[in-house]
């Protein structure tokens, strides 16, 4: 059986990503694409790398035929995303991936990105989409939130340690790194290329990061009371990827016994042998994480890596591998390429 697809904000950077996927699956047709600022135009004027698929044109979601749709993928910014959803027919499946249905209250959604919730009628039916952890839930979802690329690096290394017991849970600093493509495509002063080359910063820190509020949720909902992480993301001066470093309390080895027991049969987390680091040239447009946990010199304390792609683990592919639960597909379908290097 072939779904149809739509793809709503696929002049973005995530919209090209999905287009990517998608064409080398088996079991999809990609029947819509809509990018508002992009109306009437290819997807190979859009994105020239893209020229070899025979996709149809850019138009705006007002003009969108849904008739016949599956599934919806929405790359839409935030904000945006929860006004077009609720407009959306009854019976489609969609995938966003927005920050908009991330958080389950409102008041946090609030919280963090200070507004009310434009859709607070359909929140409650959206599934967290954090794919290893919410297997069940998202095959019987009609809405699934796509988490933030962030936030699903460093819930990687941490749920089984939270989940486990193994780790101090006052005492959790996340040290993250993430390439420019996080920040979307729009012009932007701080990430022309003279702005942003040859050196890095940190930014959102001091617990302003948006993120956090995912950390907050899923952290102290595995824990059963509440559980605050410090937390500094930093951009870096490269295309692709995030290294996640969180330093914690607790065991080494059994720290990454615990990984190793918790992902054995993941399909697309990956465990090094300890001591050893992951670097996200090794993970650049795959659907993979590499993790790793090394010993600290101060005795009783762990150092835990995490490295994925942003667009693709991080959002893109995470949002196909959801998609393939919702349609009744095999999880990995269209999605174990190996990673691109040098």
């Amino acid at each position: 059986m072939t779904h149809r697809i739509a793809i709503l904000g696929a002049s973005g950077y995530t919209g090209a990503e999905l287009v990517r996927l998608i064409a080398q699956h088996p079991n999809m047709e990609i029947a819509a694409l809509s990018g508002e600022r992009k109306a009437g135009m290819t997807m190979a004027e859009v994105f020239p790398h893209l020229r070899h698929m025979d996709l149809p044109p850019l138009c705006r979601i007002e003009d969108m035929d849904f008739t016949g749709i599956d599934l919806c993928f929405c790359a839409l910014p935030h904000k945006t995303s929860q006004e077009v959803i609720r407009d959306l027919p009854a019976n489609l499946k969609i995938v966003d991936l927005s920050a908009d249905f991330r958080l389950r209250d409102p008041a946090a959604y609030k919280q963090w990105y200070g507004s009310d919730h434009a859709a607070p009628e359909i929140q409650d039916e959206a599934v967290y989409g954090l794919t290893e952890f919410y297997r069940d839930d998202i095959a019987a979802a009609r809405l699934v939130a796509g988490t933030g690329c962030n936030a699903a690096t460093g819930q990687y290394a941490l749920r089984p340690l939270i989940s486990a017991g193994v780790i101090d849970l006052d005492e959790i600093v996340l040290d993250l790194k993430c390439a420019v493509s996080g920040a979307g495509r729009s012009l932007k002063e701080n990430l022309l290329h003279a702005e942003l080359s040859e050196g890095y910063n940190a930014y959102s820190f001091g617990g302003t990061h948006r993120h956090l509020g995912e950390f907050d949720q899923e952290f102290s909902k595995l824990a059963g009371r509440p559980v605050r992480v410090q937390f500094t993301p930093h951009l870096i001066p490269a295309n692709r990827g995030i290294l996640a470093t969180v330093y914690v309390r607790g065991d080494a080895r059994q720290v990454h016994d615990t990984l190793c027991s918790a992902y054995e049969s993941e399909p697309f987390l990956r465990m090094l042998p300890f001591g050893e680091a992951p670097s996200t040239h090794h993970v650049r447009g795959s659907n993979f994480c590499h993790l790793g946990v090394a010993a600290d010199r101060i005795e009783g304390r762990a150092i835990v890596f995490a490295a994925l792609d942003n667009l693709t683990k991080g959002s893109s592919g995470q949002a196909l591998q959801n998609a393939n639960l919702m349609l009744g597909e095999q999880e990995t379908l269209g999605l174990m390429m190996a990673p691109l290097f040098p």
